[in-house]
This record gives C-alpha cells, structure tokens and sequence, in this order.
C-alpha cells in the first residue's frame, strides 16, 4: 500500500474549519474546499514512489489490474474527495458520457482553448458523482414538480415572478420546466437582480423552507441563479446518507463536511450562482428537465460488514466499514485499485496507521487486511 499525501483546494466556497477539524490541525485562516484523493493531472495524490500518476503510468497493468485497464484504460476512473462547503457551490449540471465525447470533439474542432474561460469541456469523459455527508449536509439536486416550485414562488408575493408561476402551471410539465429556466437565464439583468432583490427580502423574511434561498441570495446578491435554484429539491442529508448526481441533474451543494466520489473529469456546464460563463444554450441541450424524488442513499449491507452505495455506473464503487472493535481483522483484498480513507477513530490498513483525513491507495490484487476501531470509506471500481 502507499500512504498518500493529498492536496487541499482553497476555492472561495470552501470551509475554513471543517477540514482543519477533521484532520486535527489548526485552521490557517483561509477556505479549504476539497482534499483531492486519485490521479487527477491537476493535482495528482503523492507516494514515496512519486506522484500517483507517475505509479500508474510506470506500469498501469500491475497497479490497476487487467480487467480495469480493460474497460477503463490506463488510468485511474475515478477521483475521491472530501468536500467542505462553507458557502453555496454554482448551480450545475454534467454532460452524459455521449454528450462529453461529442462537445468535447467539437470545441477541439474550434481551436478553443482547454484552459479558455468560455471553454465548456475539458475532457472527453463524464462526470457522474456521489457525495456521503459525514455532518448535516444541505444541498439542492432535481427539479421540484412544477406546482409545488410555482407554489414556493408565488407565496414570496413578488409581482415579476407571476410570469414564471403561470409557465410552471402549463402541460406538459417537462416542458414548462424548460421554459421558465430559459426565461430566468435569458432575462434582462437589471431586472433580474431587482427581482432577486425583492425575493431574498421576501425569503429573509418568510424564514424556514425559504432560509436556505435567503442565505444563497446572500452570498450570491442579483444572480438569477437565486431564482433558479427555487426549481430544485432542498436536501439536508443526516450523516452516512448520500446523494447520487447523474447526467443532467440540476445541483448545487449548500453547506456541509462530505466524502465525494466522482468520474475522473472536469465537465462542468453553470446554471448561475457563479461569475464564470453560464452557455445557455449548451445547458438547455444538456439538463433533464424532469422532476423527481431526489432519492437519498443509504448504505446497503454486504459480507464483512462493509456497507456499500450502490449506484449505475462502474467507474466507482464507494462503500465504508463501521469498525466497532480493534480485534477483528477485514480482508479488503481486491483485483481492482482501492482507495481507502480513514474518517474517524484510528484503523490500521496493512502497516499503516490512518488517523481522520488519512488514505492509503491499494493496488489491483495487493492484500489489503483492515482492523481498528473508526469508520473506513473504500473507493474502488467494477471491473
């Protein structure tokens, strides 16, 4: 196994205390967002052997195992997080593995460049993500059936949000979902800002189901994605629950500690709650305009104690192990790479002692035996 040394991500949004306090470190003062756990090229896991990515790529088949490198290439699938909000993330969607492969090609075929502030697709990959709160986690994911959102609008008594009210009441609701974002994301922007004005007041003053939009419209004062964000479903995830974000699934994430695990890309497309661009008509090509359940998680019992989070998609696997007592000794011994954090309590991983905020990365078919007492999360792929 190789401990990892990970890079922490100070992006304005992020916690000033939520990583500190897990790692039982001091806070330095300023946000840190995200630890960043896998081989991403822009801020790759560090070894003893060199960056993760260097280990990979010496020799992919060993580390990554035959069947991995198979289906997914030669590199590892998926990124691991853990994910600090502190304030409210940009309201977004990702692209299906089709639509990346098809925006990306076609941005290369207009010399844009990968680093370019307009640039839509970084990769040609998607971007399915899983997040599992460690705190009470607040987030926004889905659309809201479009009655109960004309609901939530209406009663904040903002004469120029009656338009949108009446377009949520329209049939087919698919397509009245569609309408009214386009209306809100196409609209004067003087006029938007006044609008958001009048209904952050209206929030502030409505408390309760509408505290969550007051304090976005704190933080994010005029943008239309205030509005837009009255669309989707609130989520306060209860520790260990998670949420499955899928292709085109509206989402934003609000405040909380959690464990992410994503695809291994950087395909992001903005609704608002953000000053980088916003490609309107890219977006409304890409969101799923359909209202739904947001369908929290909750982890499913396997053998060995190991409770797993399922999901459709095989570039990541997440799962965690309760540790009640330093004993009893759990094979983790995979064909595939593994990732394994420590988030609380203290658990041995082969001679490795990981303490809150500590991994180790596990290469394909490396015996991986795990004892202790604390909660381990285990990252891997199926393969």
């Amino acid at each position: 196994m190789d401990r990892l040394d990970n890079t922490i991500r100070p992006y304005a949004w992020g916690s000033p205390t939520a990583i500190p306090q897990l790692l039982g470190v001091e806070p330095t003062g300023e946000p840190q967002a995200e630890m960043w756990m896998g081989a991403h090229p822009g801020a790759p896991s560090r070894t003893e052997r060199g960056t993760l990515v260097e280990v990979i790529d010496t020799d992919p088949e060993k580390e990554l195992g035959p069947a991995a490198v198979a289906k997914f290439g030669p590199r590892l699938p998926f990124l691991l997080k853990i994910l600090a909000a502190g304030a409210p993330l940009s309201l977004q969607v990702h692209p299906d593995l089709a639509q990346a492969k098809e925006g990306y090609a076609d941005e290369e075929r207009r010399g844009i460049p990968v680093d370019a502030p307009h640039r839509n697709y970084k990769d040609a990959n998607h971007k399915p993500e899983l997040i599992c709160a460690l705190t009470a986690f607040d987030g926004l994911c889905g659309f809201r059936a479009p009655l109960e959102a004309a609901a939530l609008l209406d009663d904040l008594g903002v004469d120029s949000l009656k338009p949108y009210v009446d377009l949520l009441h329209a049939h087919p609701e698919d397509a009245a979902l569609r309408e009214v974002l386009t209306a809100i994301l196409t609209a004067d922007r003087e006029e938007m800002a006044r609008t958001v004005e009048e209904a952050a007041a209206a929030c502030d003053r409505l408390g309760g189901a509408y505290a969550p939009y007051a304090d976005i419209a704190h933080h994010y004062p005029g943008d239309p994605g205030v509005i837009a964000a009255m669309l989707l479903n609130h989520v306060r995830l209860q520790p260990g629950e998670a949420l499955y974000l899928g292709a085109g699934v509206p989402h934003a994430y609000l405040s909380g500690l959690g464990v992410e695990i994503m695809a291994n890309s950087d395909n992001v497309l903005r609704c608002g709650l953000t000053p980088k661009h916003v490609d309107v008509p890219e977006l409304l090509r890409i969101v799923r305009f359909h209202a739904a359940d947001p369908g929290v998680l909750r982890p499913e019992a396997a053998p060995d104690g190991e409770e797993v989070y399922e999901t459709p998609i095989d570039e990541f696997r997440l799962s965690r192990y309760v540790l009640p007592e330093a004993g009893t000794t759990h094979d983790l011994t995979r064909p595939t790479p593994q990732i394994l954090l420590c988030t609380a309590g203290t658990v041995r991983a082969g001679d490795h002692d990981l303490t809150p905020g500590a991994s180790v990365f596990v290469p394909a078919g490396e015996k991986a035996e795990v004892s202790g007492t604390g909660t381990l999360f285990r990252a891997t792929v199926i393969a």
